[in-house]
């Protein structure tokens, strides 16, 4: 018996790779890639990262908040109505499509989802997908407090991939400023996979897919399903040094998130305030994403050319650079003694000892540091440095 369970539990968990959002999701990070190397080749001659780097991170970044959420959602018991789970996927899929990565947050596409199943009971609107009657329903049962709850859940998880790996990610581009130097500013685009195990009312799946692992709870039955979520992410950085302001950003989203999750719960004396923390999750969302927009386009660039030393815009990994300890943001003042100012001049600079390298260099709080390296003869015009000209 627990042998057939586990069998039709691993039959679930693979029709997860039948969902089309996997694949849409899987093809767009390829994309985000590929015009990332595009771009990163096109202002500084070579890529930063591997085209692959967003597709390889799609799952494997979020895969254990995945697992963690799953088995707080069960736990709990909260239980997502099939038909706002299909109304949601088309909006995540319309989202994803239209590369609007600004707006991927996963409340947004909850928040619409739940609007337009709301709309479709109000106008007894109805649907037919692959044999499956779509129709509408009142979010003002208790179906909103669990939905509401799940947001909360996925604006938590979001904060934290932003926390994480927002900067990581972030690619530099050179552009002009208002007294016409180069400068560089930070883009960030992500996607993320969450698959999360979900319980689903009734018996509505195994009467389209036989055999569907079920469970009964008193009279009612149940049936487990592994659902993909998906977190898209887009800001820009040029005010702040990524590593600094997408940490910030993403402490931003995780206090909204845990702030959602509280007000949902309360839901459950009263529905509508689970509806009021969805519409109150949208709008901090966009109120966050709104003024961290504002505050990074204002100001002077991070990364500018300065009269006192070379800044690094950027460190290719397993370079001599990285080996260094250099990080984006600072200054390199001084090569083997030398005063430098230009990326030629630093270049000319290493020819006086490069076999023992050694490198001034001041940090973004002005603090000096001293970094030494052995250069081979073909690292010596590759040091693995993108700089401001």
């Amino acid at each position: 018996m627990i042998e057939e369970i586990l069998i039709e539990l691993v039959k679930g968990i693979g029709r997860f790779f039948l969902h089309p959002v996997v694949y849409i999701a899987l093809l767009f990070s390829v994309l985000l890639g590929y015009f990332r190397v595009k771009r990163e080749r096109r202002h500084f001659r070579t890529r930063i990262l591997w085209g692959g780097s967003e597709a390889k991170h799609l799952l494997l970044d979020g895969y254990a908040w995945a697992i963690i959420v799953s088995v707080i959602s069960i736990v709990v018991g909260l239980v997502i109505p099939v038909s706002w789970l299909l109304v949601y996927s088309a909006c995540l899929v319309l989202f994803i499509l239209l590369f609007v990565y600004q707006a991927g947050s996963s409340i947004y596409a909850i928040a619409l989802g739940t609007a337009i199943i709301y709309g479709m009971s109000v106008y007894d609107w109805s649907f037919s997908i692959f044999s499956y009657d779509l129709i509408g329903m009142d979010i003002m049962d208790e179906a909103i407090v669990p939905i509401a709850i799940l947001a909360g859940f996925l604006l938590i998880v979001e904060g934290i991939l932003i926390q994480k790996y927002g900067a990581d990610n972030a690619s530099p581009a050179l552009v002009k400023t208002s007294r016409g130097v180069e400068a560089v500013e930070y883009t960030a685009k992500r996607l993320w996979l969450l698959p999360i195990l979900l319980v689903i009312p009734g018996d509505v799946i195994s009467t389209y897919i036989p055999y569907w692992p079920q469970f009964t709870l008193g009279e009612s039955s149940f049936s487990l399903i592994l659902f993909p979520f998906v977190i898209g992410f887009q800001q820009k950085a040029r005010r702040s040094l990524a590593e600094h302001f997408f940490p910030a950003h993403g402490k931003q989203v995780l206090q909204l998130g845990i702030v959602i999750t509280i007000v949902a719960v309360i839901g459950y004396v009263m529905p509508l305030i689970s509806v009021i923390a969805i519409g109150l999750g949208v709008i901090a969302r966009v109120v966050i994403s709104f003024v961290a927009y504002k505050k990074e386009s204002q100001g002077v660039y991070a990364i500018s050319p300065q009269s006192n030393g070379v800044m690094i815009a950027g460190v290719l990994a397993n370079s001599p650079a990285e080996k260094m300890g250099l990080r984006i943001g600072e200054r390199i003042v001084k090569v083997n003694g030398q005063q430098v100012t230009t990326e030629k001049e630093l270049y000319e600079a290493i020819q006086i000892n490069a076999a023992h390298c050694r490198l001034e260099v001041q940090d973004y709080n002005g603090e000096l540091r001293l970094r030494q390296h052995i250069l081979f003869r073909h690292d010596h015009y590759r040091l693995g440095l993108l700089m401001v000209r």
